[in-house]
């Protein structure tokens, strides 16, 4: 049974017990990103989550790995856009020494400036590892120039130039601004004793600052910008990928976008995947994916291609597009897909590690938790039409953004235009 408490600084907190299990998963969610950062420490929230592994007053760097690996468990954490995340899976009887970990990480990490300034040198080096990635490159690309000047465009690693003069009287007033009570989520699930739980993390976590008035809650709402971009990179492939202005993830339309993802290019029987590919033999990688925030979102398309097959392919996906915009799919389409998405949230569900993120982001995202009734219905209910309907709405390729990296020499960018 999945229950909600509080703790006493407005941390809260999301119970879900499965007796069943022999393990327990933990995590805490601030709602921090790089769309709270502005032009003068972008990367911030992502250097604190690196900097809360590297010691705290009672553990060093070295001990909170080896208190981990003595218990066997796996503890990591994640920046994105619009949170922060730091989590960990271990045996049921070890939950409490995984969560005292994470709690002495949040509560009462030092930020050393040696180890700050190692870690910057770290941090650059996975920004340089993103820009050697056509694949990851030609999507923050377009990231960054359809958001234009607004936050959620900024990359969650930061630049190298700001990353580099990030101080530790920044970090602490960030961490003062959003690492409260009011702004976090804690999430536990699996086989534990609730009551015990609740008091460790009333102990552990009760003494952070419940809420703070510096929190910008007025922030300007983004808006989709209309771009190309390109980066000449002298490799093999030519990486591209095709953007349309589409739904938050608080749009009644998600379990749409769902559906028609799977079936346009989010699965190998895919319509992109197995004309493009299968069929056609024009790529090796092609796809679809949405990125959905809280006020905006976009549906992309990607696809990695020898540069003399770049007409073609995106010649041929926007015929693809277009043919379901008119025609729509077929009822065997729609059930088949459904049938997938609900098979793969089922089975996706089943572990303590997965309900735990799953009730997290829930109140983190909608402030209420989403019962698996409520999603398969959602699934249920989406028809031919709804499909149609969307994708005439959504999928217009004259209002397609387009990013390119790869060798550009040879290439028409008139061949972007629908």
């Amino acid at each position: 049974m999945t229950k909600i408490n509080q703790l006493s600084n407005k941390v809260t907190v999301v119970t879900e017990v499965l007796p069943y299990l022999q393990s327990a998963s933990f995590g805490i969610w601030i709602k921090a990103g790089s769309s709270n950062e502005d032009d003068s420490n972008n990367g911030i929230a992502h250097i604190i989550e690196h900097m809360l592994f590297k010691g705290t007053k009672s553990r060093s760097a070295k001990q909170i790995a080896d208190e981990m690996a003595r218990i066997g468990g796996n503890m990591n954490a994640f920046t994105s856009k619009e949170c922060t995340s730091y989590y960990a899976t271990t045996l049921r009887e070890h939950l409490p020494i995984a969560i005292d970990i994470i709690s002495d990480m949040l509560t009462n990490s030092l930020i050393d400036d040696k180890a700050l300034k190692k870690e910057k040198g770290v941090i650059i080096e996975e920004i340089d590892m993103y820009d050697d990635s056509p694949e990851d490159l030609v999507h923050e690309m377009l990231q960054q120039r359809i958001w234009k000047d607004h936050p959620l465009g900024y990359m969650i690693s930061g630049t190298k130039k700001i990353v580099r003069k990030v101080t530790r009287e920044q970090i602490l007033d960030f961490m003062d601004t959003y690492y409260v009570g009011a702004n976090m989520i804690i999430s536990v699930a699996g086989h534990f004793d609730e009551e015990m739980v609740l008091g460790l993390l009333e102990e552990k976590f009760g003494g952070i600052k419940a809420e703070s008035d510096k929190i910008n809650q007025k922030k300007s709402r983004p808006e989709y910008n209309r771009v190309q971009c390109k980066r000449h990179k002298d490799i093999e492939q030519l990486h591209c990928n095709i953007a349309f202005d589409c739904i938050s993830y608080l749009s009644e339309e998600r379990y749409v976008l769902s559906i028609l993802n799977s079936i346009l290019g989010g699965s190998v029987n895919s319509r992109l995947f197995q004309k493009i590919r299968e069929n056609s033999g024009l790529t090796y990688s092609i796809y679809s994916y949405g990125s959905s925030y809280r006020e905006t979102g976009l549906f992309h398309i990607y696809a990695a291609m020898n540069p003399s097959q770049t007409p073609t392919v995106v010649k041929k996906i926007y015929q693809i597009i277009t043919e379901i915009k008119k025609k729509g799919v077929t009822a065997e389409e729609l059930s088949m897909t459904k049938e997938q998405i609900k098979t793969e949230l089922i089975l996706g569900n089943e572990s303590a590690k997965s309900r735990m993120n799953a009730n997290g982001k829930a109140l983190l995202n909608r402030g209420r938790l989403i019962q698996m009734e409520e999603l398969i219905e959602g699934i249920d209910k989406v028809s031919l039409n709804h499909i149609t309907e969307f994708a005439n709405q959504y999928l217009n390729p004259a209002k397609a953004s387009v990013s390119l990296v790869g060798n550009l020499k040879d290439l028409d960018m008139r061949i972007l235009e629908y």
